[in-house]
């Protein structure tokens, strides 16, 4: 049984503690229906159960409310999912992700056409911003928005986008003005049935996930469906990550999590030479290092969700740690939880082997492990000039 103990801990508050008992819960029985032989299908599923569940009403703002998102709630509920499901942690996240935009800079308008159904479980949201040639380098984006009277068109390419063929709308980045780099990109809202917008390819993973290249070919779209003002697209995307980059962390650490009690079932029932695997020193030194990973990631991961939820403008430094150390040391941990299991931890269907394929993607998606150094380091550097 996974470990609790750590919602004692000073980052919560009652109603944190009750919700993730509850959804722990609620995950046993509502997750573990869903069939997953068709991915698409198992994610629209996902969605439709969340959304019947109540659970996404902690994935976007409230319409009219001027309730800001509630990071460790994030955290709390993906670091559940992720232990449960990777595919319901993905589904649940990409909700938020989504529409993280339009609950953070959207119009009233924006929200009230958007958010109710996505809180409701009847519309998918996606966030497209990365491109083929720019990646984690937002800065040096090409696709662009050309006003063009009453409206923009758009004009070029994303990849790797998240519920890519599946969703409803995309909250979409492109380049509005001749600024250089950071500057001259806005946000858009872009519904999935707009003129233009093409599924150009759908992209199999290790761990399947709805994804795809989106082709915008004169896409046109009201002015009424920019994010924010013209120019602040940069702005607006890294506000967003800021509050859903330490949720990717808190899924790695869900996947640990999981790892670890998969390790600890095995050595306490599998034996050698007539007697528990775990009475190896080896194995458990393997233990220790994997349960001091875990604690260690959950410390970053709720400092800087607790940080945030504290009125802290901007958690730069604080959320990149935290989503470096927590995807790094989950794949160390899910790899030793493989060791232990020895031939049947890499048996396709098995827990650990499914956690495995499920986390690589992690170190990767909203800012790259060696991303995350850099910008690390630039905050190290800032504060000690500063200083």
């Amino acid at each position: 049984m996974a470990d609790r103990s750590f919602l004692d801990w000073p980052f919560f508050e009652p109603h944190h503690r009750d919700l993730a008992e509850a959804l722990d819960a609620w995950a046993a029985d509502a997750v573990a229906k869903i069939d997953h032989s068709d991915t698409d299908a198992a994610c629209r599923a996902l969605v439709a159960e969340f959304g019947a569940g109540g659970w996404l009403s902690h994935a976007t703002v409230e319409p009219g409310s001027n309730a800001p998102l509630d990071v460790r709630t994030l955290c709390l509920i993906r670091e559940t999912l992720a232990r449960h499901d990777g595919l319901a942690d993905f589904a649940f996240a990409m909700q938020g992700l989504g529409t993280g935009a339009i609950s953070l800079f959207g119009t009233d308008a924006q929200k009230a056409d958007w958010l109710p159904k996505v809180r409701a479980g009847q519309a998918i949201s996606a966030f497209a911003l990365t491109e083929p040639q720019s990646g984690s380098d937002v800065a040096s984006s090409t696709m662009t928005a050309t006003r063009d009277g009453a409206d923009y068109v758009l004009t070029g390419q994303k990849t790797w986008i998240s519920n890519g063929g599946i969703a409803d709308l995309y909250t979409v980045f492109a380049r509005t003005g001749d600024e250089p780099g950071a500057r001259g990109l806005s946000a858009f809202i872009v519904p999935a049935d707009t003129p233009g917008l093409a599924i150009a390819e759908r992209l199999d993973t290790i761990a399947p996930h709805p994804l795809a290249t989106l082709d915008f070919a004169e896409c046109r779209i009201p002015a009424s469906a920019m994010i924010g003002e013209s120019g602040a697209g940069f702005k607006i995307a890294m506000s967003v990550l800021d509050v859903f980059r330490p949720t990717v962390a808190a899924a790695a650490l869900g996947f640990a999590r999981r790892a670890l009690d998969e390790a600890l079932a095995r050595v306490t029932t599998r034996e050698v030479q007539g007697a528990p695997l775990f009475d190896l020193q080896m194995v458990q030194g393997h233990i220790a290092d994997m349960a001091l990973d875990v604690d260690a990631a959950a410390l970053l991961i709720y400092r800087a969700a607790w940080t945030k939820d504290s009125g802290a403008p901007r958690i730069t430094r604080e959320a990149a740690m935290a989503k470096l150390f927590a995807t790094d040391q989950a794949q160390q941990v899910i790899d030793k939880a493989v060791q232990l299991f020895g031939g049947a931890g890499v048996k396709s269907g098995e827990a650990v082997e499914k956690l495995y394929r499920e986390i690589r993607a992690l170190r990767i998606y909203e800012g790259a492990s060696d991303v995350q150094r850099v910008i690390i380091a630039r905050q190290a550097l800032d504060a000690h000039l500063g200083g």
